[in-house]
């Protein structure tokens, strides 16, 4: 277990149960958090005292530098689904269209609900432009270039979904490389951004896998 998860959990279990004595004045049992010792040390059991002085891992550069180019990545994504309704007849894209529009759309949200709280610049999303303004401007892993969304805009039917699914699992694998990141440049460590970080990496991937699919699927139409 790393020193972060270390934290994370005895802070989540310290601020759930209270201090030892809170918990024997309602009756319940305090707190057993076990710190593992060094190599060749015994583990020993943290204090009500000690836990109280732990302080979660602050939020880095990188965690920031994640979440502003996150929202411009995410932006790109929702200019991309905003092409399905006029250019593919196929249900099951529409479908996939409107299920990252409204993760990706929530997500910019928390985004940038983080970025707040912690007083830093936060990338505005504007829509009918079909990009993010903003600090962090920059074509991220997996972007489009403008001459490939030109591409994709000038696409139609079964061009424009084997091209938007191609597209948009590589524009995800980004996502997912700008993850790893994150974890290899000094972020990931504040709970909060950890969390984050982990549910895009597990929502892209499933998303990857049924694109995939879909794409698997349109191979054989004529």
């Amino acid at each position: 277990m790393t020193v972060f998860v270390l934290l994370a959990v005895v802070l989540l279990v310290a601020g759930c149960m209270g201090s030892g004595e809170d918990a024997e004045v309602r009756g319940e049992t305090a707190p057993n958090i076990v710190q593992p010792g060094a190599p060749g040390e015994k583990s020993r059991r943290l204090t009500p005292e000690e836990l109280e002085a732990i302080e979660p891992p602050r939020h880095t550069a990188a965690d920031v530098r994640f979440m502003q180019g996150m929202i411009h990545h995410h932006a790109q994504a929702l200019r991309m689904t905003g092409l399905v309704k006029t250019r593919s007849k196929r249900r099951t894209i529409a479908l996939l269209a409107r299920r990252i529009d409204l993760s990706q759309e929530a997500e910019i949200e928390q985004m940038r609900t983080w970025l707040d709280e912690r007083g830093e610049e936060a990338p505005e999303l504007h829509r009918p432009h079909g990009h993010a303004h903003g600090v962090g401007a920059q074509l991220m892993p997996g972007m489009l270039t403008e001459a490939q969304m030109k591409r994709l805009e000038g696409a139609r039917g079964l061009a424009f979904d084997r091209l938007f699914l191609r597209s948009m699992i590589r524009h995800h694998e980004g996502a997912v490389t700008m993850v790893n990141r994150l974890y290899a440049g000094d972020g990931g460590a504040e709970p909060e951004v950890d969390a984050f970080a982990r549910h895009v990496d597990a929502d892209q991937q499933v998303e990857i896998a049924r694109m995939r699919e879909l794409l698997d699927g349109l191979r054989a139409v004529r």
